[in-house]
């Protein structure tokens, strides 16, 4: 993986700072689970770490969820299972919803199940969503399900590297004013394909082509997950516990880039 180039400095945004997220199992069974954060039981393990801000799990009429203020920074997260949060019975528990409350953003989520730089695209134009509603802050968490759909030796991996620099540069020119954070895509087993590497630093090369900051490291926060109490029922997915750690794995990453949860509530 070619070493991070230097990337611009935070900006300023509505007189605060912005605070940035950019980045599943076999293709059938991850874009198979229940829709949303309500899909399945939690698995093994409750919640952990810190509680969550008070906050509301139901999104207004434009699919944002209120975690602060009216005029607080909007968060767009462009992501899969494991950002919307399945298997989860509490879509508050999620790791998203939980860094935007610490936070006090207004969370826009429309991640989807099994979705892909080219996997499960359906007739949605997600990035077109983030886009229309003009977020100060985007997160990216792909490409764990591009893995089911690689071929090193035929065209689909072609199609997975051109519609990552098509996602990102599209969300990019059409938000330039926006902060981005790529976080290296999630893995969910600790059997690691050698697609996978070679995904991350596809994305990673894309991440530094449009000033974002990286996140590394993301591909293992799924490591031993069973004997850490963090895997759902399904076998697939982070459960409460799991995504507590997901967070608490976020915040590290986002206080290292000057970005920590706001504590004067």
């Amino acid at each position: 993986m070619d070493a991070p180039q230097p990337r611009p400095g935070p900006r300023t945004i509505r007189g605060v700072l912005p605070r940035v997220l950019l980045g599943v199992a076999v293709v059938t069974a991850l874009s198979g689970c229940a829709a949303g954060a309500g899909g399945g039981g939690t698995g093994s393990g409750g919640s952990s770490g810190s509680a969550t801000p008070a906050t509301t799990a139901t999104p207004d009429a434009d699919g944002i969820i209120q975690h602060g203020a009216a005029d607080a920074p909007l968060a767009a997260f462009y992501g899969d299972s494991y950002t919307i949060g399945t298997a989860l019975a509490d879509p508050r528990d999620r790791w998203a919803s939980i860094v935007s409350a610490e936070r006090g953003w207004r969370e826009f989520n429309p991640s989807v199940n099994g979705l892909g730089f080219v996997n499960n695209r359906g007739d949605r134009d997600l990035p077109g969503e983030i886009i229309a509603v003009k977020p100060d802050i985007v997160f990216v968490t792909m490409g764990l399900n591009d893995n089911f759909s690689y071929d090193a030796r035929g065209v689909a991996a072609d199609d997975i590297r051109q519609a990552i620099d098509r996602d990102l540069d599209r969300l990019h020119d059409a938000l330039p004013d926006a902060r981005f954070i790529v976080v290296e895509p999630f893995w969910y087993t600790d059997d690691r394909p050698k697609s996978l590497g070679v995904i991350i630093g596809w994305v990673h090369e894309a991440a530094d082509r449009i000033g974002a900051d990286w996140v590394s490291g993301a591909s293992h926060w799924m490591d031993d997950a069973a004997k850490r109490g963090v895997l759902a029922d399904d076998y697939l997915h982070p459960n409460a516990a799991g995504h507590a750690d997901f967070a608490r794995r976020m915040d590290e990453a986002l206080t290292k880039l000057g970005l920590p949860p706001d504590t004067t509530g």
